[in-house]
């Protein structure tokens, strides 16, 4: 072979076809001038016109929380997705409009911004915080905005959907309004999961669970001297022993709430002698606590044993308060660990809270928003102390006065903070709820009607619905659509009417929910307004 041939390229012996197409890609310049080019020449806006609106595919747009300026990996992920959808859709023939939302509410923009005020969200008027929190959510957004346009997402930018926008935020109020007339909000004091940390209460959707170590203790409760007659005028075979109940409970700090011991109606609870004292427990349960208190089987002596039911309102003594603790019975009481005699502080539960409204018994919660004993709680070792620390204050006291028979670490899955990440606790305050129970048969007929793709959806959020009595929508925040309820003070009654409602949203339309803290009562309400019920004109809001 000649040298001119062995010199010439092996790609000049292909018949290659010629093109303009650069050999890199090159994207991150090629892709700005790209979407350069749709947004001058409005290609979205020339996709939308050009197709017919009769043939509609709507897609809406679940908004992502406007609490950083960045976006999460699964929030792009679920843009990224809507928009190859609707570009296939448009390609397809349909009119697809995408108008983008953002919710520019809650706590996580609120939290966001005290981190960085001196002195946290007291040194700030609630005025002053809602402004900032409307700074932060307004520059959070054009962020947001800039990264989604990057990812080359085609839609509506210039107009999006916003909950703070005031016309959004008056429709609000109307529709709590219908929903108030309709029975389905009530204000209650029940226990909700409460995050100390936040100092906000949480819907349950908003709780976690994670790995958490807790000291379980075993605790005894002794019969008062008349449940004891009552008991051995009942079971001949009792000796003239002290009697006992004993509970089991992962939350020691709860100790000093507690109002009654629950037991199964049905299950049978054997009584034993230990040590010249008698003690109860639940027959099945008996082994696995012996092991738990490292008590010998050998050293005590079975007595005999009878149903829950025949120890319902027996009374026994609240080892460190100076009141009775009744024994109650429970549906809820199961033989998964601990005595099968349960615990029960309906201020720190909800089934605890359940079957003590069945039996009348007070709802005791002696913390304030930031978990911290109150002095309703009526004891100078606990006064001022947060619950976390109050453990191991409980628990020598109850060792102090011979009621603690164990007291063990175990490690547990435990309710979190989908925002802080920190432990929640069950607190009972004034809340405002959505009674889902009235109306949850109408909701799953109405989700039986959607397709749902994938198909496992559906059954997901059956589930969800049928298992959900309540949902609370009262937070202890600044910045948020108020909740348009006044009080008479002169009578107390609770004034959500038609008149207040249209009032109220009037005049979020002109100044958006910021008038709620700028205005007073009476320009908040209709002029010359007077309670419905007494006829007097003192309010508060």
């Amino acid at each position: 072979m000649s040298s001119e041939t062995t010199k010439k390229e092996y790609k000049d012996t292909l018949n290659l076809p010629q093109t303009t197409l650069a050999m890199r890609a090159n994207a991150t310049v090629r892709e700005l001038e790209i979407q350069k080019f749709w947004e001058e020449n409005k290609i979205y806006e020339k996709i939308i016109g050009q197709r017919d609106k009769a043939n509609k595919f709507i897609l809406h747009d679940g908004p992502p929380y406007l609490s950083s300026e960045k976006i999460h990996v699964g929030t792009a992920l679920n843009k990224i997705l809507k928009d190859i959808l609707l570009k296939y859709k448009a390609q397809s023939g349909y009119y697809t409009p995408y108008v983008p939302g953002y919710d520019a509410h809650g706590l996580p923009i609120e939290n966001a911004v005290v981190k960085n005020i001196k002195g946290g969200r007291n040194a700030l008027t609630p005025f002053e915080l809602r402004q900032k929190c409307r700074e932060y959510a307004h520059k959070s957004l054009l962020g947001q905005e800039s990264a989604f346009k990057r990812l080359g997402v085609l839609g509506n930018w210039a107009n999006p959907y916003l909950t703070i926008k005031p016309e959004f935020e008056a429709e609000q109020v109307r529709v709590f309004g219908e929903m108030f007339k309709k029975g389905y909000i009530e204000k209650g004091l029940k226990p909700v999961y409460w995050c100390a940390s936040c100092e906000t209460a949480l819907a349950e959707a908003e709780v976690e669970y994670a790995d958490h170590t807790s000291t379980s203790i075993y605790v005894r409760f002794k019969f008062d001297e008349e449940s004891t007659d009552k008991l051995h005028n009942q079971l001949a075979f009792l000796t003239s022993c002290p009697l006992y109940a004993v509970i089991w409970t992962t939350t020691p700090w709860t100790i000093p709430s507690n109002m009654a011991i629950s037991m199964h109606p049905r299950y049978e609870y054997t009584f034993f002698e230990y040590k010249k004292d008698i003690y109860v427990v639940a027959q099945e349960l008996l082994g696995s606590f012996l092991k738990d208190v490292e008590w010998e089987e050998s050293d005590i002596k079975v007595l005999g044993s009878c149903k829950g039911q025949d120890l319902e309102l027996l009374n026994t003594t609240h080892p460190l308060v100076n009141r009775k603790s009744p024994i109650i019975l429970g549906e809820h009481v199961t033989l998964d660990a601990g005595t099968g005699s349960v615990h029960t502080a309906p201020g720190h539960g909800l089934e605890d809270y359940e079957v003590g409204c069945k039996y009348g018994i007070e709802v005791f919660s002696p913390l304030d928003s930031k978990g911290v004993w109150t002095d309703t709680v009526k004891d100078p070792d606990l006064e001022g102390v947060p619950y976390y620390k109050g453990n191991e204050i409980v628990i020598e006291k109850l060792k102090n006065c011979g009621a603690l028979l164990k007291a063990q670490d175990i490690n547990h899955s435990y309710p979190h903070c989908w925002r802080c990440k920190h432990p929640v606790i069950y607190r009972a305050t004034p809340q405002w709820f959505v009674k889902v129970d009235k109306f949850r048969d109408k909701a799953l007929e109405e989700i039986k009607k959607v397709k749902w793709i994938p198909a496992g959806g559906e059954a997901r959020i059956s589930n969800m619905v049928a298992g959900r009595t309540d949902w609370c929508i009262s937070r202890q925040r600044a910045w948020g659509v108020p909740i348009p309820v006044f009080y008479c003070e002169d009578c107390g009654e609770v004034i959500v009417t038609d008149e207040t409602i249209n009032h109220i949203a009037e005049i979020f339309e002109k100044e958006g929910s910021d008038a709620w803290v700028n205005h007073t009562v009476e320009e908040l309400l209709p002029e010359n307004f007077v309670c419905p019920k007494c006829g007097k004109n003192h309010f508060k809001k």
